[in-house]
C-alpha cells in the first residue's frame, strides 16, 4: 500500500464517507450518495461491509478511519456444551457470513448461542437488550462466561468496554458514539429494533457481524420485514413444540370458563349493547388496522360517542376481571400450592387487587428493582408460591423454577401469548408445566383468546 493512498473510509454521525475516488467507478455498494460538502460518497453506517468487501475486490488501495472496533480473544472461564439445536444455529449463522436472525423459544439457550457466536468472531461485541433487568441478566451471564471486564451503558452507566451490554433505548441515544465502536451487534428479542428510533441504531453501526435472537419475530405491523435488512435473513427457526420434551419442559394447555354472574351479565349485556350500536351507527370495523383509531376519534365527538366508550369499558372491565375469575383463581392457588405460579393480568389494577385480596407479591412496571430481584429471588428459593404481574414478566425474566401459569386476562396478542408460556418451560428434571388461561364465558373475551392462540404451541 502507498504511502498515502488515494481513498479514505470515514465514519462520521452515523455514516460511511468514501473520499478520494476520481471519477465514475463500476460495482458500488447501493445507496451510496455524493455529498457536496465534502466531495465523499456517503451511506449509512450498516453498509460499511459492503464498502469494504468492494474495495477488496477492486484491489483499491485505501485506508480505513472508520473502524475503532478491535479483535478480541475472549477465553471461557466455564464452558458448556451446547445443545444440536444450538450447534445448527451457530453453524447456520456462520454460513450466513455471521448476520442474521435466530429464532428459538424462551428456555432454549439463546444467551448460550451468543457467547458461541462471540467466541467465534472474536471482535468487540455490544449485546443490546430491552429492559434494564435484561442488562442485569446478560452482565451476569458474559462475566460469568467470559475472563473480560464488561461494559454497561444505560440505568446511570457509561461504561464502553470490549464487550459491552446496553439497552434499545441507550443505543439509540448513543448510536453516532457507538457506532463505530463494535465489529459484532447481538440485538435480544431483536423483535423490538424495527421501531424507527430503535432501527436507527442498527443502521448507525458499521458491525459487520449481527446477531438477531427472538422468539417471537413476528410483528402486527409487519415491520419484522426490516430485519432482514438491518440484522439479516432468518437463517435458523425452532418452535416450542420442536424442543419440547428433550430440551424444554413438557407442558399442558387448559382454558378454563367462568360465569358472569347475574349482575355482572346484566351489566354487560347493557353496556355491549350501547357500544356496538354506536360501532354500527357509525359504520366502523373494529377488526380493521384503523377501527381502534376511528372510533377512540368518533366516540370523542359527541355526548352518545362518549357513552359508547365509557361502555366499552365497562364490558371489558366486566369480562377481564369477573368475580367467577377470583372464586376460580382461590381453588388453583389452594390447588397448585406445592407449585411455583406465575399470574397474569391485562391490567395493573387487576394485579394489586388480587395481590391484596389472596397476600401474594406483585411485579408492576412500577415495583423499583431491588423489590422487583427480591421478589423473583423468593420465587426461585420457595419463600413464594405465587407471585402476581400485568405485562412486565412477559419477556426478559428467567424463573427457572416456575412450573404454573395462570393467565387470567390478557390482549390478543400471539407474542404476549407465547412468551407467557415461555416463561414456565424451562427444563428441570421430571418438570411438566402447566399454562392455565381463565375467560369469562359468553363475552368477547373468547374471540381475544382465539386470537392470541392462534399459534401451534397451543394446537
Amino acid at each position: 500500500m502507498p504511502d498515502n493512498p488515494p481513498l479514505t473510509v470515514d465514519y462520521h454521525e452515523g455514516t460511511i464517507a468514501l473520499r478520494g475516488l476520481d471519477g465514475a467507478v463500476d460495482g458500488l455498494p447501493r445507496g451510496g450518495r455524493f455529498d457536496p460538502r465534502d466531495h465523499a460518497l456517503r451511506w449509512e453506517g450498516f453498509a460499511y461491509a459492503d464498502v469494504i468487501m468492494w474495495l477488496h475486490r477492486s484491489g483499491i488501495p485505501y485506508v480505513d478511519r472508520a473502524r475503532r472496533y478491535e479483535t478480541v480473544q475472549l477465553s471461557c472461564k466455564i464452558r458448556q456444551d451446547p445443545f444440536p439445536h444450538q450447534r445448527e444455529a451457530l453453524d447456520a449463522w456462520l454460513k450466513s457470513r455471521r448476520r442474521g436472525v435466530v429464532v428459538l423459544p424462551t428456555g432454549s439457550g439463546k444467551s448460550l448461542l451468543a457467547v458461541l457466536a462471540m467466541q467465534a468472531t472474536a471482535r468487540s461485541t455490544l449485546v443490546v437488550v430491552p429492559t434494564l433487568d435484561l442488562v442485569s441478566q446478560w452482565y451476569e451471564v458474559l462475566s460469568r462466561t467470559f475472563a473480560v471486564d464488561v461494559g454497561v451503558v444505560g440505568g446511570g452507566y457509561h461504561d464502553v468496554r470490549d464487550v459491552c451490554v446496553t439497552t434499545y433505548d441507550s443505543a439509540w441515544m448513543h448510536a453516532e458514539r457507538l457506532g463505530n465502536r463494535f465489529g459484532l451487534v447481538i440485538y435480544d428479542e431483536c423483535h423490538h429494533l424495527p421501531g424507527e428510533s430503535f432501527a436507527f441504531s442498527a443502521r448507525t453501526s458499521i458491525a459487520p457481524f449481527r446477531l438477531g435472537l427472538t422468539a417471537t419475530l413476528e410483528r402486527a405491523d409487519g415491520r419484522h420485514e426490516v430485519l432482514h435488512e438491518i440484522i439479516g435473513p432468518v437463517v435458523y427457526r425452532r418452535e416450542i413444540t420442536d424442543l419440547s420434551g428433550r430440551y424444554l419442559a413438557e407442558y399442558d394447555v387448559l382454558t378454563l370458563r367462568v360465569e358472569l354472574n347475574d349482575q355482572e351479565r346484566a351489566e354487560y349485556d347493557e353496556a355491549r349493547r350501547i357500544y356496538t350500536d354506536f360501532v354500527r351507527s357509525r359504520r366502523i370495523d373494529m377488526g380493521s388496522p384503523g377501527g381502534w383509531q376511528r372510533f377512540v376519534m368518533e366516540s370523542s365527538r359527541s355526548a352518545d360517542g362518549r357513552r359508547a366508550f365509557l361502555a366499552y369499558r365497562r364490558q371489558k372491565q366486566l369480562a377481564l376481571c369477573a368475580s367467577g375469575k377470583m372464586d376460580l383463581l382461590e381453588r388453583l392457588l389452594h390447588e397448585h400450592r406445592t407449585a411455583r405460579m406465575l399470574v397474569f393480568t391485562e391490567d395493573n389494577a387487576t394485579a394489586y387487587g388480587i395481590s391484596r385480596r389472596f397476600l401474594i407479591p406483585i411485579i408492576t412496571h412500577h415495583t423499583r428493582a431491588k423489590e422487583r430481584a427480591a421478589v423473583l429471588a423468593g420465587l426461585r428459593d420457595g419463600s413464594f408460591n405465587a407471585i402476581v404481574t400485568s405485562k412486565v414478566l412477559n419477556e426478559g425474566v428467567d424463573v427457572p423454577e416456575a412450573n404454573v401459569a395462570v393467565v387470567l386476562s390478557g390482549s390478543g396478542s400471539v407474542r404476549e401469548h407465547v412468551q407467557r408460556l415461555g416463561r414456565i418451560l424451562r427444563r428441570a428434571e421430571g418438570k411438566r408445566a402447566l399454562l392455565i388461561e381463565v375467560l369469562s364465558a359468553s363475552t368477547a373475551e373468547e374471540r381475544v383468546s382465539e386470537r392470541r392462540r392462534d399459534h401451534h404451541a397451543y394446537r
